[in-house]
């Protein structure tokens, strides 16, 4: 085994988007940062995402509409929502957790802590993009939600009413409104949800990359390395690298996406964590002619324009970190895609799939640790880790500071299950 390396200030576990944020919130403070990451930098789940910066997406994915959904949606192998029958036994405590998620009582404190997240989401995401040189990948064209019914508009009602109580501003747009809002639209939609605060990236990956880039001008630095395991010691924490070398820190923070909760086992704490496997197909620039992000939540998938291309991606498929890809599922939603919107050019595409760290009420784990106060975690952000990556960077520079955190980080507790 190699000799243990002398202890560094800060070692963030994780490249994705979260880890990058983390890692500039930290590095503008003034701390000394090494991040590591098995693969490279946002080259992981953070590279193919829809580029949404969703901060008007307060409602957890437990809330009744969904749950109304999911058994017609289990019938359909290539549908919105979808279990791998041989996972089925082994993620059946984590669908009891999402369905007691699904009380009146848990879902209000769920949408009041989102709704705190991503108050504090905006400005810092917006703030460090700025900081980092990066803001003109930010785009401000809105969302368009859309229906095939008005039936279909009213269920969705009572979610909309709670962004309304949150300071969200939307309309519903129908007709020559909601043509104009995107033209080229099938027939079948005849009501659309517009939501003018609602963002986008030019690129998740050309983002991740970018600030990356800001990072490392504040000097932090990357190893290339895949993490076995963490330990804790008295005065810090060391990462146990699959080489059989080791890294120590004053502070380890975990923040390894959907990998997070194997590394958090090793601390004693068993947080459940399971991943939403998400498959996109990107076509090339010009496959459609699109002016915002269209979210088809009846199908559950979204269209993003991204400066790359046309992105076609979504849907939820539990089935763990070990199966092979299913990628009929980006087929099925691009099939999906050009009967929704007609003229979209299908041929040229690239296909994908990541893995989103998805917790029972659809909010992240943020926090120290059970056993130490050496070791942090940061991960679980479902769909929201673009969204609430720069949020999150804040948290934990606050926590390793010694500061009050910037909101209440009590309903973030990893230790709250």
């Amino acid at each position: 085994m190699r000799p243990q390396a002398d202890p560094h200030d800060i070692v963030v576990i994780g490249a994705g988007i979260v880890g990058i944020a983390i890692a500039a919130c930290l590095s503008e403070a003034g701390r000394n940062v090494l991040v590591i990451d098995r693969q490279g930098i946002c080259e992981g789940t953070s590279a193919g995402n829809a580029g949404a910066l969703a901060f008007s997406d307060i409602l957890p994915m437990a809330s009744k509409g969904i749950l109304a959904k999911v058994p017609g949606w289990l019938m359909d192998p290539l549908g919105p929502f979808t279990i791998r029958p041989s996972y089925l036994p082994k993620l059946a405590p984590w669908l009891y957790r999402f369905w007691r998620a699904s009380r009146a009582d848990m879902l209000e404190r769920t949408i009041e802590a989102q709704g705190a997240m991503m108050g504090l989401a905006e400005p810092e995401m917006l703030g460090l993009m700025a900081r980092a040189g990066l803001r003109d990948m930010i785009r401000e064209d809105g969302s368009l939600e859309l229906y095939e019914s008005e039936e279909e508009l009213n269920t969705a009602l009572p979610g909309w009413m709670a962004r309304k109580r949150a300071g969200i501003a939307f309309e519903h747009l129908r007709g020559e409104q909601l043509a104009a809002c995107q033209p080229g639209l099938a027939s079948r939609f005849v009501v659309g949800t517009f939501v003018p605060g609602w963002k986008t990236v030019s690129d998740p990956q050309h983002v991740g990359k970018g600030l990356w880039d800001y990072v490392q001008r504040l000097g932090a630095g990357f190893v290339k390395a895949k993490v076995d395991s963490v330990s804790a010691q008295k005065n810090h924490a060391t990462a146990h690298l699959s080489d059989g070398s080791t890294v120590s820190a004053s502070k380890l923070i975990i923040a390894a996406g959907a990998w997070s909760h194997r590394l958090a086992k090793e601390m004693g704490d068993v947080i459940p964590l399971e991943t939403e496997r998400g498959y996109n197909t990107t076509l090339p620039v010009g496959a459609f002619d699109l002016k915002r992000q269209l979210i088809f939540s009846g199908h559950g998938f979204v269209v993003t324009p991204l400066e790359t291309g046309v992105r076609i991606g979504g849907a939820v498929e539990l089935g763990g970190l070990d199966l092979p890809p299913n990628y009929r599922r980006s087929e099925a939603m691009l099939m999906k895609a050009q009967k929704f919107m007609p003229g979209l050019e299908t041929g040229g595409g690239r296909q994908w799939m990541g893995y989103r760290p998805s917790l029972p009420d659809s909010l992240p784990a943020i926090g120290y640790s059970g056993t130490s106060k050496n070791v942090l975690y940061a991960f679980g952000h479902g769909h929201l880790g673009l969204t609430q990556s720069a949020a999150t960077g804040r948290l934990v520079t606050d926590l390793v500071g010694g500061k009050e955190p910037s909101i209440s980080i009590e309903p973030f507790y990893p230790q709250r299950f």
